[in-house]
Parts: structure tokens; sequence; C-alpha cells
């Protein structure tokens, strides 16, 4: 394996798993209800981001961007996911009262 390679996959591992204690808090949190959508915002934001690394990956065939931005782009789903679902049981808890 090439050592550029290497750096590139130890740095996808790195950015990957940086991601899993938000996804975890996010994960614990889903059922309670959120007043603040900057982080909807973020999550929007940041999968666009990834997205765009994971076709630039694709365009190079670089496996080590193609790795971690798939991941990191599924991570990011799931976290604007629950981050939605969580903003949207705030107003219908806000519309009820």
């Amino acid at each position: 394996m090439e050592t550029t390679t290497l750096i590139g996959l130890v740095a996808a591992t790195f950015t990957t798993v940086s991601l899993l204690p938000q996804l975890l808090k996010s994960w614990k949190s889903q059922h309670r209800p959120a007043s603040d959508s900057s982080l909807v915002v973020y999550s929007v934001l940041f999968c666009i981001g990834i997205f765009l690394w994971l076709i630039y990956g694709l365009f190079l065939i670089d496996l080590p961007i193609i790795i971690a931005n798939s991941l990191s782009l599924t991570q990011g789903l799931i976290i604007l996911f629950i981050q939605i679902r969580r903003l949207q049981k705030a107003r219908q808890l806000s519309s009820k009262h």
C-alpha cells in the first residue's frame, strides 16, 4: 500500500470516528424536543459538503476519500434526520399550548 493511501485511510478513520459522539448524543436525545434549529442548518451544510467530497473522491477514484465520505455522509444524514424529528416534536408541543 502506498504511503499516501495509508495516510488518507488514517485521516479518514479519525475524521469519521470524530462524528460518532455527535451521532450517539443525537440518538440518545432523539425523543426529546429540540428548540434550536442551528444544528439542522449545520447538518444540512455538512451533508452537502461531505456529498461533494464523495463525488470528488469518485471522480478521482480515491479509496480513502470515497470510504471516509461515504461513512461520514451516512452519519451526517442520520444526525440530520434525528434533529429534524426533534424540531418537529418541539413545534407540535408548542402548537398544542
